[in-house]
């Protein structure tokens, strides 16, 4: 028989001191190592998925010339967004999935999306027109494919007990992080394939700087779909870290308790709900003490990093005279920004001339922002939104507690998804007609709201144990 753990052979749980109540069988060694197993690939889950996103985010731009002249920046907004829109309309189906139905399903089924679109990905130059709009498409699968976030999270949600949970959520924000950074690193090691690239004939499949990056991506998604099937396991535990009888469990076992029962403080979901989105927001916009007081100190700093870059003194930026063809305000689109990442400085200065429009005429009366009020807010904002976001989830899930939280998970996912859409939209339209002035003082408002919020359901704010009176805070 396998060995049983029991609270006395590692650190005590929340609430609980040797002695303070008898020592309870928590779960066996082998269910421990399975439960962290399947914890861990769903880590790898975040990750590839995190990586699929951003593996080829640098290239989207001169790709999409390449194989439709008729894209414009426009469209290019479009194709941006169609990945958080995909991932908003999925979340919330794949959550419901996971409720009633064994996690590896809607896992296996969303990574096998997301292969799609890596594969349609690297065949959108084959039609003979329309070429755009199969990008568009390619994209929007995978943001559908990416909806597994939902399940993911919600799983590390009910495998673990309250003292995991933090470390779990931020390793799953890690990892998360990781692959938006290592993704663009990856697509660098592709550039030596050049555009031209070769082609396999057989399969009229071209391999270059563009697509070697979705095929690798792909080739991964297939990988971890092996992996899932071999060593992910349903499981599931209370705050305690008692294992529980779980409607997705493949086995049930006569050790395992009933899930205890207790309503879901619907105020506290609505409320993190909000402030997730804002977190979000803020991140679109600018790309031992409790969760909740670093959540409300996470806000705090990114406060002070939006109001630092405010323009102040007296000091104005240089004019573009030469540019001056009309009294009117250009129409800035969300890609017309984003297109900027993609030229060089020396196109740059061949082309443009450098200083603020005058047709934009905030630039006549807003004083410059200074490069070290910029790279200062820059470490602010960059420090608050992990915190906030890792806070968000943290306490979402305790809030939900040891039920199913597919549905819920999936609600918060569309929702930082609805902020990844409307926050490019927000700041390039605000920007462009007011100035930095208007667009970030308004920043520095929502945030303040948020901060207010907060205030209000703080003390909500709880596990549902907690709440219940079953583990003391």
């Amino acid at each position: 028989m396998a060995d049983l753990r029991i609270e006395g052979e590692r650190e005590p749980l929340l609430g609980d001191t040797p002695g303070s109540r008898e020592w309870d069988i928590l779960e066996t060694e082998e269910h421990y190592k399975s439960r962290w197993r399947s914890i861990r690939i769903l880590y790898l889950t975040m990750f590839l998925s995190s990586v699929g996103f951003s593996i080829v985010i640098l290239s989207i731009w001169p790709y999409l010339q390449k194989i439709d002249q008729t894209a414009d920046t426009r469209f290019l907004g479009w194709v941006i967004a169609s990945y958080s829109l995909g991932q908003m309309v999925a979340s919330p189906i794949f959550g419901l999935w996971s409720n009633y139905r064994p996690r590896k399903e809607p896992l296996v089924v969303s990574i096998f999306i997301s292969v799609a679109a890596n594969c349609l990905y690297a065949y959108v130059h084959i039609p003979a027109s329309h070429n755009k709009y199969y990008m568009l498409v390619a994209r929007g699968l995978l943001g559908i494919g990416a909806g597994n976030v939902a399940v993911v999270r919600s799983y590390t949600a009910g495998a673990t007990s309250l003292q995991e949970r933090t470390s779990s959520m931020a390793n799953i924000s890690m990892c998360q992080a990781l692959g938006f950074i290592l993704g663009p690193v990856f697509q660098t090691c592709f550039a030596f394939i050049g555009e031209k690239g070769v082609t396999w004939d057989v399969i009229k499949l071209r391999i270059n700087m563009y697509t070697t990056p979705v095929l690798l991506s792909a080739f991964l998604g297939i990988l971890n779909i092996i992996l899932i099937l071999a060593i992910l396991r349903e499981h599931r535990v209370d705050d305690s870290g008692r294992q529980c009888k779980n409607i997705n469990f493949e086995e049930a076992s006569t050790d395992e308790i009933e899930v205890p029962q207790g309503n879901i403080d619907q105020v506290a979901v609505v409320a993190i709900n909000v402030l997730f989105f804002v977190a979000l927001f803020i991140f679109a916009v600018f790309e031992t003490i409790g969760e909740r007081a670093i959540l409300l100190g996470g806000l705090i700093v990114v406060w002070v990093g939006f109001f630092i870059l405010l323009p102040w003194g007296n000091q104005f930026p240089k004019i573009q005279w030469e540019d001056l063809h009309n009294n009117s305000i250009p129409n800035t689109t969300f890609g017309e920004i984003i297109i900027g990442l993609w030229k060089s400085p020396m196109e740059d200065d061949n082309e443009r001339p450098t200083g603020c429009s005058i047709e934009q005429a905030w630039c006549l009366y807003t004083p410059v922002i200074h490069l070290a009020q910029f790279l200062t807010s820059v470490v602010l904002i960059g420090v608050g939104y992990p915190v906030c976001n890792l806070m968000s989830y943290t306490l979402y899930s305790k809030v939900l507690g040891p039920k199913p939280q597919g549905v819920y998970m999936g609600w918060l996912t569309a929702s930082g998804s609805g902020a990844r859409i409307l926050g490019p939209m927000f700041i390039s339209q605000v920007y462009a007609h007011w100035g930095p002035r208007w667009a970030f003082s308004l920043m520095c408002g929502i945030v303040v709201l948020t901060i207010t919020l907060l205030g209000v359901v703080y003390r909500r704010l709880i596990a549902l144990s907690v709440r219940y009176g079953r583990i003391q805070e």
